[in-house]
C-alpha cells in the first residue's frame, strides 16, 4: 500500500535528488563531515515537506510550504 503522495512526480524527483546528494556527499574529505551532513538533511527535508504538506486536509496558505521548498532547492544549487 502506497501513500497518495509517493504518487507526485515532484515527490519522486526530491527523493531522487536526496539520493544524488547523498551520493555526492560521501567522496567529501573526511574534516567536512558537518558540511556533507547539512547537505543530506536539506535534501531530505524537500521530500519529507512534500509528503507532510500533502497530508494536511486545509487549503488555508497552499503555497507557503511550496515556497520554502524552493527556498531550500535554490540554496543547495
Amino acid at each position: 500500500m502506497s501513500f497518495a503522495f509517493e504518487k507526485l512526480l515532484v515527490y519522486q524527483k526530491a527523493v531522487a535528488f536526496a539520493d544524488s546528494v547523498c551520493t555526492l556527499t560521501k567522496g567529501f574529505p573526511r574534516g567536512y563531515f558537518f558540511l556533507a551532513d547539512q547537505l543530506n538533511r536539506a535534501a531530505l527535508s524537500i521530500a519529507a515537506n512534500i509528503a507532510e504538506g500533502n497530508g494536511r486536509f486545509t487549503n488555508c496558505d497552499p503555497y507557503s510550504s511550496n515556497n520554502a521548498e524552493l527556498h531550500r532547492v535554490y540554496w543547495l544549487l
